[in-house]
């Protein structure tokens, strides 16, 4: 008896279902299906495993009409993993060709198939039908205007509600009349915007959004529907493309202001720089078409495409954890791509990469792209390897819908369909908007030089706007005069702003987040260096010291660490508290008064020197347990977070986080200061420039390990003469401190003042343990933060030789000084580099007369650390003796031998000034 006889009597939709299921997801199927349907494919196939024997799984075991289902099955399966590559996505080029096809032969049908009726129907939701109407609704959904990648999820829920949303409708849009009028307004905006700008300011620069006009409409939409999934904030990042028109027509800016920015108008501010009207961040309210209102942030972004992205990140989630902590999804990230961009910027990677960790996530942010299928003049095939630009959703399993920015509904219909996603999965999705550029990368370019064949097609090419309104015409839902009606309308009320705005002589810069800032003010150099009561009693530090040092007596630690924190105390009881314990009680008695303290970067839970713990493990649990919230009823929030290994991604979404949050204690720490430099771009663009280009206080704390200790070039210098340079005027904070006392008291001055600048603090490494580095409790309670800290032991009249220095450096020099027996050397400490306390150190030049040798000694060589700097802002330092490691292109040395041997000949220096120190 046939063995296989069974399947021949049963139904053989069944079994469709089954396979069906079996192709999306082998282990879900019962194991013994499981290994049939393998065996199946291995004889369909001709391939597989060495221990099935092909022949009893020969599609002669199985009825023809079961066959056929399979191989429809397969249909089915093949148009969902492969019908994106053959959509009608491209307006204006032909399609890559690929192969396979989706012709029907490819999967063992043919022709005379096309009539018979195939249970394989119910898997896709329309019942038993022909293979002919089964492949037409496969064309609908896969390969008309949106073609879809989700095939690789790997979760089955998510996977099923993607097909079920899919066969809605053949995956095509359904809008009323009303709705569809609606689309070509908004249109119409953005097509008539471009026009206009075009002939009034011929030439400038404005980065046109022509090609890709149904962003608008798109976004609009978004913003609509989001309120009814009671979503109350937006924050949106985008580069140039596109901007000013969306700023306008989805953001509410007066087309008036972007006027003034075109005609070049100075500034009603005269501490305030600016930047080119495409980068400038916006914040508006909107109430929606359902009464609802949406509060709408567009944040300002430099050149360098894509950065902006990760401050987008950040400053979702501090919206999400300050405002929106039972329902984070409440406030919805948008980032607005390039195609050359995203596909090129590593950054994007790192985005992508934080979107499911626990720091950083944000319940899925929707990536737009704006595909111009062209970066500046670079076509997309000399702009990536991979197919898509997208291609970077798949580290994630992102889903990616592909649209045809021509087709106006289908680019709306797949903004709506990526929000339900995102605010059913709480996961990122990507939009990828196929269009055109129609002028070059600026309107000042001629892209017929690089591309002439593309542009000669894109120069005969319909916008956006008058295809769709052929479309209406002929379903019948507008007149041939609908669309000058509404082009008149608008251009009118352009042409009204643009008059009124000829009769203002400044432009006025509104600022971003406005309402996150309104306790702040802003200050300029004079008003940085004003003490700030730092104080906090000393019972109130107890208090926060008894909580840091009591791990829970139910549970069980290692004994290293249980010996560690109970240290605390121990410290607190014989006043002597290190540089851990200034931490802890910064952060502590901050939480107590109310603000939240946010920490990120690589290993910073226990600290990359082990010196933090501030997340400590149960043994064998592993179950966090995080003192510092616990230390009383109404504090503050306490996040400490091991960030992925990342410097770029994280500085710029803990800057965005400050940005929004400025109740918050923000901090980056590097694993060690020269690790920064991987988030240069953020350190150029946002951290010390912001103020000066968009009005952005910002109160970003980096904590940069520095200090000369053997352990090589990349391990010994976080390059303080960057940061230094880039120091003007009022732009950040930059402190080298020595003392726990002092880090203690210049993180609390970071928030107690009421405003906020970039701190950028280099921290030790061997310094944590020094026994010289403590402070005591008074110190703590009653102190302030020192800018410049004199020598406490020098007797000034006694004093010959003085030395200026900032850092570890001292406690080298400290050392050679004691075991020279030197009463002649005075050693002052430098703690705040910028503001340089100038009046403080001419106090101290003057303070030892008898000196006729002043030295400026650092550890880095001369053409780096803080020598340039203190020339340039001191001009007494022209005159002093250099105590350095001469100039080296590296930072320093990776031999520990000749590191040492040169770090001594410096501290030689110092102390006898006919050594030569210049090897």
């Amino acid at each position: 008896m046939d063995k296989y006889s069974f399947l021949n009597a049963a139904h053989t939709a069944y079994f469709a279902e089954l396979y069906d299921q079996y192709l999306k997801n082998p282990d879900s199927v019962e194991p013994s299906w499981r290994a049939f349907f393998q065996g199946y494919d291995f004889g369909n196939e001709s391939s597989g495993a060495n221990d099935i024997n092909p022949e009893d799984f020969s599609c002669d075991h199985v009825s023809e009409s079961l066959t056929k289902e399979f191989q429809v099955v397969k249909l089915i399966d093949g148009y969902r993993t492969r019908g994106h590559l053959f959509t009608k996505t491209n307006p204006v080029r032909a399609r890559r060709k690929y192969a396979p096809t989706l012709e029907i032969e490819n999967f063992g049908l043919s022709e005379s198939d096309l009539d018979t009726v195939f249970n394989a129907g119910e898997i896709i939701g329309i019942g038993t039908k022909t293979l002919r109407e089964i492949r037409t609704h496969l064309e609908a959904i896969y390969c008309n205007s949106i073609g879809v990648e989700y095939m690789y999820i790997r979760k089955p829920e998510e996977l099923s509600w993607f097909q079920e949303k899919l066969n809605v409708n053949d995956n095509q849009p359904q809008f009323s009349a009303e709705q569809k009028k609606y689309i070509l307004n908004k249109l119409n905006q953005a097509v008539s915007f471009e026009n206009f700008l075009h002939t009034k300011y011929v030439g400038q620069k404005r980065f046109s959004l022509e090609g890709g006009e149904s962003l608008i409409p798109a976004l609009d939409a978004l913003i609509e529907k989001a309120s009814e999934y009671d979503v109350k904030e937006f924050v949106m990042g985008m580069a140039h493309r596109g901007r000013l028109n969306t700023l306008t027509n989805i953001f509410g800016k007066s087309a008036k202001d972007i006027f003034s920015e075109f005609d070049g108008k100075d500034y009603e501010q005269e501490v305030f720089d600016g930047d080119v009207k495409y980068h400038l961040g916006w914040t508006s309210d909107r109430v929606t078409e359902a009464g609802k209102k949406i509060n709408l942030n567009i944040a300002p972004n430099p050149s360098h495409l894509e950065t902006v992205g990760a401050v987008v990140e950040g400053i979702t989630r501090a919206k999400q954890d300050d405002k929106y902590a039972d329902n984070p999804s409440q406030v919805l990230p948008i980032v607005v791509h390039g195609d050359a961009a995203i596909a090129g910027q590593g950054l994007v990677y790192e985005i992508v990469q934080m979107s499911q960790l626990d720091g950083y996530k944000t319940n899925g942010t929707i990536h737009i792209v704006v595909n111009n299928q062209i970066g500046f003049t670079t076509n997309y095939l000399d702009a990536r390897s991979s197919t898509y630009c997208t291609d970077i959703a798949k580290v994630t399993l992102s889903p990616v819908l592909h649209v045809n920015a021509d087709d106006a509904e289908a680019v709306v219909h797949a903004a709506l369909f990526a929000l339900h996603f995102r605010m059913k999965f709480k996961r990122d999705v990507f939009i990828d908007m196929l269009g055109y550029r129609k002028y070059g990368h600026n309107e000042g370019d001629e892209p017929k030089f690089t591309q002439p064949l593309l542009y000669k097609a894109i120069s005969k090419h319909k916008n956006p706007r008058d295809i769709y309104a052929d479309k209406l015409i002929a379903e019948g839902i507008i007149d041939a005069d609908y669309v000058s009606k509404l082009e008149k309308e608008y251009k009118n009320s352009l042409e009204e702003k643009l008059e009124d705005s000829r009769k203002e002589t400044k432009t006025v810069i509104t600022p971003f987040m406005q309402n996150e800032w309104e306790d702040y003010t802003t200050v300029e150099e004079d008003k940085m260096n004003k003490a700030i009561d730092t104080t906090y009693s000393k019972e109130a530090l107890a208090k926060i010291t008894k909580v840091l040092s009591s791990l829970p007596k139910d549970k069980k630690f290692i004994r290293k660490i249980s010996r560690l924190i109970e240290s605390r105390q121990n410290m607190f009881d014989e006043n002597k508290l290190d540089w851990a314990m200034a931490e802890h009680l910064a952060y502590g008695s901050l939480l107590e008064e109310g603000y939240d303290v946010r920490i990120s970067g690589q290993d910073v839970e226990r600290g990359t020197f082990s010196h933090r713990h501030a997340v400590v493990k149960v043994e064998d649990s592993e179950e966090e347990i995080i003192l510092h919230n616990s230390i009383s009823d109404n504090q503050g929030k306490f996040y400490i977070y091991n960030s992925l290994l990342s410097e770029y991604g994280v500085v710029g979404f803990d800057y965005g986080y400050a940005m929004a949050s400025p109740k918050t204690l923000t901090i980056w720490e590097a694993q060690f200061g020269d690790f920064s430099n991987g988030a240069q771009i953020m350190l150029d663009q946002y951290i010390s420039a912001a103020e000066d280009k968009w009005k952005l206080q910002n109160g970003l704390v980096m904590l940069l390990p520095h200090g000369y200790e053997g352990q090589g070039a990349e391990h010994s210098s976080a390059r303080m003469e960057r940061y230094l340079q880039m120091c003007a005027k009022d732009n950040m904070f930059v402190a080298d401190c020595t003392t726990p006392a002092n880090i203690y008291h210049l993180l609390r001055k970071q928030m107690k003042a009421n405003f906020r600048k970039p701190l950028i603090v280099f921290t030790p490494k061997s310094l944590l343990r020094h026994p010289l580095v403590v402070s005591t409790v008074d110190e703590f309670a009653n102190g302030s933060f020192q800018m410049v800290i004199d020598d406490a032991q020098a007797k000034a009249d006694k004093v010959k030789t003085l030395v200026l220095l900032t850092g570890k450096f001292y406690y080298d020099l400290l050392e050679e000084r004691e075991k020279l027996e030197r009463e002649d050397v005075a050693l002052v400490r430098v703690e705040q580099l910028f503001p340089l306390p100038i009046e403080e150190i001419r106090e101290v030049l003057s303070k030892y007369k008898n000196a006729d040798d002043i030295v400026w000694a650092q550890e880095e060589p001369r053409n780096m650390g803080a020598y340039s700097h203190m020339l340039m802002h001191l001009d007494e330092a022209k005159t002093f003796r250099v105590a350095s490691r001469r100039p080296y292109g590296a930072p320093a040395a990776g031999s520990s031998v000749r590191s040492k041997k040169r770090h001594q000949e410096v501290i030689d220096y110092v102390f006898d000034k006919t050594k030569n120190n210049q090897r």
